[in-house]
């Protein structure tokens, strides 16, 4: 991959980590430790991967992104901004009364949107709804899901994954962001998932296991997935709640709560 590629993509998902933190300090609520930890993963579908075009969001041949944990919606809300798919000053106006950016994306409102998440586990089986519909049509497009760690201990999750390897959705590509944590605690305490890779294989699913903040060891993995034939690809993503502030990494406290002004102040100067 060129450098200078990497080095562009690398500067976007730092962009949108700022604005992330911007989002979240300014609405004073949301949930920044999720949307960091997975910047990196939807940056490199945003603005490489990805048949997207924000002149023609309902473009019908266009790849399909469904972020099923939706509480992490300002990591999406930041990539579809800098894409062009809304004006980016409207990220000032999360969670704001009136906005379209609420604290869950909405499909009726946000441009860009494919689906109405954030109801836990739902989201992986309208993915695999999208995949289905694609195969059927005869179709081209390829359909991406993220779901988190904690999300994966709801039991939808696993008959949409049975479902998948069952209709054979080698056009669905799901990513697991896979930090460690989620809101009460670590998650291998909650309920702990592992072992993560052999469940997904055990389901029929081709796993791939990267390092979710490596941007060539992201594009790598969807490349495979892309040449994965009969089987949908879980790619497992190693990532850091909280990736890019130091104050925030690796700490559960920082899974719902905004910063505050100062905090918010230093956290930008990190990512500068």
């Amino acid at each position: 991959m060129e450098k200078e590629i990497l080095k562009e993509l690398e500067d976007q998902a730092r962009q949108i980590r700022r604005d992330i933190i911007t989002m979240v300090g300014e609405a004073g609520s949301g949930h920044p430790g999720g949307s960091l930890s997975a910047a990196d993963i939807v940056t490199a579908l945003y603005f490489y991967l990805m048949r997207n075009d924000p002149a023609n969001p309902k473009h019908p041949d266009r790849d399909r992104f469904v972020l099923s944990k939706g509480h992490a919606a300002p990591v999406l809300y930041a990539a579809l901004a800098q894409r062009g798919y809304f004006p980016k000053e409207e990220i000032h106006t999360l969670r704001k009364l009136g906005s379209q950016l609420q604290g869950h994306p909405d499909m009726q409102k946000v441009p860009g949107v494919e689906m109405s998440t954030g109801s836990l586990g739902q989201g992986l089986s309208a993915a695999v709804g999208m995949a289905l519909a694609g195969k059927l049509d005869k179709k081209k497009y390829q359909v991406y899901t993220l779901l988190g760690d904690g999300e994966i201990q709801e039991g939808m999750v696993w008959e949409a994954a049975m479902a998948a390897a069952h209709f054979k959705l080698d056009n669905l590509t799901a990513f697991l962001d896979y930090n460690g944590f989620q809101i009460d605690g670590p998650v291998s305490d909650i309920m702990n998932p592992e072992p993560v890779a052999d469940k997904w294989k055990a389901f029929g699913w081709h796993v791939v296991e990267i390092d979710g903040h490596n941007m060539e060891e992201i594009i790598a993995a969807v490349k495979i997935a892309k040449s994965t034939f009969g089987k949908p690809t879980m790619i497992v993503a190693k990532t850091v709640k909280g990736k890019g502030v130091s104050f925030m990494e690796n700490q559960v406290g920082w899974h719902g709560v905004a910063p505050k002004p100062d905090e918010m102040e230093r956290a930008l100067a990190e990512l500068s």
